[in-house]
């Protein structure tokens, strides 16, 4: 099922920036969580896994020890060293993720959107969602 995702302030305005540039690019995003494995993603598109933040905060807690103390000093160890560094860059990725989908109302899983604008639910598929999608527009 295509649907048409109400406009927000800011896809409005990176479309604009994209026709005053002359060039248009289609911005393709596959939204999903671990219970929803995609197939068949072609290069480019952005895959956005809603857990990704609860599994990388789960990470990190687990690597703490139980006391209180300990456990905030074993954090801050943590995030002095590289591999804290590229955890909370993980982190942060994850909720921006997690953001972008919420400002165009994603509201099911699988989820393929395009210029953040059009969206097709429940196909794992992501080239067929792209296909479903082209072909609605081309009706339009």
């Amino acid at each position: 099922m295509l649907k048409l995702l109400p406009p927000t302030w800011r896809a409005v305005s990176a479309l604009a920036l994209a026709l005053a540039s002359g060039t248009v690019h289609a911005e393709t995003w596959a939204v999903t969580d671990s219970a929803h494995p995609l197939t068949a993603v072609p290069a480019g598109v952005r895959v956005i896994q809603l857990d990704d933040q609860q599994r990388i905060e789960a990470q990190l807690s687990q690597k703490l020890p139980p006391n209180p103390h300990q456990a905030a000093l074993a954090a801050r160890q943590l995030m002095s060293s590289p591999a804290g560094a590229a955890l909370m860059q993980q982190l942060a990725a994850a909720q921006q993720g997690n953001a972008d989908a919420w400002s165009v109302g994603v509201s099911k899983v699988p989820a393929v959107v395009v210029d953040r604008r059009y969206v097709v639910y429940g196909q794992p598929d992501v080239t067929a969602a792209l296909r479903a999608i082209s072909q609605a527009r081309g009706q339009r």
